[in-house]
C-alpha cells in the first residue's frame, strides 16, 4: 500500500512553501509520525551536504531537521545550481551530473523523472508520511512540457495537492483563481484545497475573499496563516530571500558582505545576523563597501571567476584593498577564499567559460578548479582561538601556496585554509563554522571586545521550528491535511 503523501504547490515562487512544509514536518513528527520531506526539483545555490557525501537544497536539509531525520539525497533528487543567467550545474541524487543551458535542460527533464520517482520510492519505504514541495508555479504554461517539479511529478506519483497563495505580495485571489483556470481539468482536479500564507492584520476581513475563491474554484480553504515574524531566523531556500535582507542598525560590530551575482551558501551569515550586537550588511552593486566595517566577508560563489569579475566591476576590489591598508580584517569562505589569492584558474570550464584571472592578491595562494567535488561534513579546531568548529565542505578545486602554511583550521589530521602573515586576512573552505557558539563569540571578540551574548544558535533554530509548528497548528486544519494525504494510501 502506498505511503500517505501530499504535495504543496504555490501560486508562484517564494510564497512560503518551504516553511509550511518545515513547520508541518516538525508538527507531525512531534505526534510520533515518521515524516520525510521531498522536493523533486529545486533551483538554489544554497545547498547542504548529506552524510553519504551528496548535496541537496538547504530547505530540504532544514525540513529533514524538522522531522528529526538525517538529510538524504533522496529528499531532493534534482538540484539545479545556477552558474549564469541561462545555465546551471545539474545535480542528480546528490552527485554532479553536468551542466546544462536552460533550453537544453527542458529537453533533459523527462530523462530525470525515473530518478525522481526512485528517490520518492526510497523515502516512502522509511516513512509514515511524505510532505512534497513543488517549485515555482504549476501554471507556467511555457514550462509545462516535461515538467518534473510540479504537476508532472504529482501525476506520475498520483499525489494530491494543496495550493499555497501569498497574500503579502497582493493579488492572492487572482493568483489562486488564475492558477486553477490555467490548469487542464484533470490536473485541477488533483488540487484538493488551498491555504493563504503571510497574512497581516485581522483575518476576518478576508472572509469575503475566501467566499470568492471558493465559488470560483470549487475548493475549500484549509486556513489562513498569519505572518510568522521569526521566519528570518531560519535558513532561506534561495537568494530571493536576500532581496528583503534586514540589517540591525544598532549592532556595534559591522560586517559587510558584497552581494555577488552567484552568491551561494549564504546561510553562513545567519548565526552572525542572529547576534544582538552584530549588523551584517549586504552591499548591492553600485554602492561602496562602508569604510568603517570591522570585517569584510566574501561569501561562497557558484561561479567564482564570474563573481570575481563582478566584484571588480563594482569597484569593491578597491574598497577591500583600502580596508586592508587601514588595518581592517577580511574573511573569505569557499569561493570567497579562492578570490583572495593571487590566481584563479579554471582550465576545464568547471564553473563557466574556461580561463584564468588574477585574484585579489591578499593571500599568497593560487587555486586551480577541477577534479572531484569535495562534499563532506567536517569537525576541527580554529587555530587562532583554539575553539572547536563543525561544518561542511562543498567545493571543486584545490588551493595551494605559501600562506597555506598558516592554515585557518585544523580538521583532525589535515589543515584547511590560509592566513596572511599579519593575521588580518583569512580564508577557509569550510561552510557553517559560525554556528559553533564558542568559536563565533571568540571570532567576534577578536574584531571588537564584547561580552558573550549567550546565543545558542542550533538550539534557537529548533526553538523557531517548534514555534512554527505551533503557529501552523493554530491556523491550519492539520487533521484535514492528514486525511487528504492518507487518500493516496487507499
Amino acid at each position: 500500500m502506498a505511503v500517505p503523501a501530499i504535495m504543496f504547490q504555490g501560486t508562484g515562487s517564494d510564497v512560503g512553501k518551504s516553511l509550511i512544509v518545515a513547520g508541518l514536518c516538525r508538527l507531525y513528527a512531534r505526534q510520533g509520525r515518521r515524516v520525510r520531506p521531498f522536493k523533486p526539483q529545486n533551483m538554489s545555490n544554497n545547498a547542504a551536504v548529506t552524510a553519504d557525501g551528496g548535496e541537496i537544497g538547504r530547505a530540504q536539509a532544514l525540513q529533514a531537521r524538522a522531522c528529526d531525520a538525517a538529510p538524504s539525497v533522496h529528499m531532493n533528487p534534482v538540484l539545479l545550481k545556477p552558474q549564469s543567467e541561462t545555465g546551471a550545474q545539474v545535480v542528480v541524487q546528490g552527485k554532479v551530473w553536468g551542466q546544462a543551458k536552460a533550453r537544453d535542460y527542458r529537453a533533459l527533464r523527462p530523462q530525470l523523472l525515473p530518478a525522481v520517482l526512485d528517490s520518492f520510492a526510497h523515502l516512502s519505504e522509511e516513512a509514515d508520511l511524505v510532505l512534497v514541495e513543488g517549485a515555482g508555479s504549476p501554471a507556467e504554461v511555457n514550462l509545462r512540457e516535461g515538467d518534473i517539479a510540479n504537476m508532472g511529478f504529482a501525476e506520475a506519483a498520483d499525489v494530491p495537492i494543496l495550493l499555497v497563495g501569498d497574500i503579502d505580495r497582493g493579488g492572492v485571489i487572482a493568483s489562486i483563481v488564475g492558477t486553477m483556470k490555467l490548469l487542464p481539468e484533470h490536473e485541477a482536479a488533483r488540487i484538493k484545497g488551498y491555504l493563504i500564507n503571510k497574512f497581516r492584520g485581522d483575518a476576518t476581513l478576508f472572509e469575503d475573499g475566501l467566499t470568492t475563491i471558493d465559488r470560483a474554484t470549487g475548493l475549500k480553504s484549509l486556513g489562513i496563516v498569519p505572518w510568522f515574524a521569526r521566519a528570518h531566523l531560519l535558513p532561506a531556500e534561495d537568494a530571493v530571500a536576500l532581496n528583503g535582507y534586514r540589517v540591525r542598525a544598532d549592532g556595534e560590530i559591522r560586517i559587510v558582505v558584497p552581494r555577488l551575482p552567484r552568491i551561494s551558501n549564504f546561510d553562513d551569515l545567519d548565526p552572525l545576523r542572529a547576534e544582538p550586537d552584530v549588523q551584517v550588511e549586504l552591499v548591492e552593486p553600485g554602492h561602496p563597501l562602508p569604510a568603517d566595517a570591522d570585517l569584510v566577508l566574501l561569501p561562497g560563489s557558484k561561479s567564482t571567476i564570474g563573481d570575481l569579475q563582478a566584484l571588480r566591476a563594482a569597484g569593491w576590489d578597491i574598497d577591500i584593498a583600502a580596508h586592508v591598508r587601514r588595518g581592517g580584517r577580511v574573511l573569505g569562505l569557499c569561493g570567497g577564499y579562492q578570490m583572495l589569492g593571487t590566481r584563479l584558474d579554471d582550465p576545464g570550464g568547471t564553473e563557466g567559460p574556461a580561463g584564468a584571472v588574477d585574484g585579489l592578491g591578499l593571500l599568497q595562494v593560487e587555486t586551480r578548479l577541477g577534479g572531484d567535488k569535495a562534499l563532506t561534513e567536517v569537525t576541527g579546531t580554529d587555530r587562532a582561538t583554539g575553539h572547536n568548529v563543525r561544518g561542511y565542505e562543498m567545493h571543486i578545486g584545490r588551493t595551494r601556496g605559501a600562506d597555506c602554511a598558516r592554515p585557518m583550521l585544523d580538521l583532525h589530521g589535515r589543515s584547511d585554509g590560509a592566513t596572511s602573515g599579519d593575521g588580518r586576512v583569512m580564508g577557509t573552505y569550510v561552510h557553517g563554522i559560525f554556528a559553533s557558539d564558542a568559536f563565533r563569540h571568540a571570532f567576534l571578540n577578536s574584531l571588537r571586545a564584547r561580552a558573550a551574548s549567550g546565543l545558542a544558535y542550533e538550539a534557537m533554530v529548533d526553538q523557531v521550528l517548534d514555534a512554527l509548528a505551533d503557529h501552523l497548528a493554530r491556523h491550519l486544519d492539520t487533521k484535514r491535511i492528514l486525511d487528504l494525504a492518507s487518500r493516496t494510501a487507499r
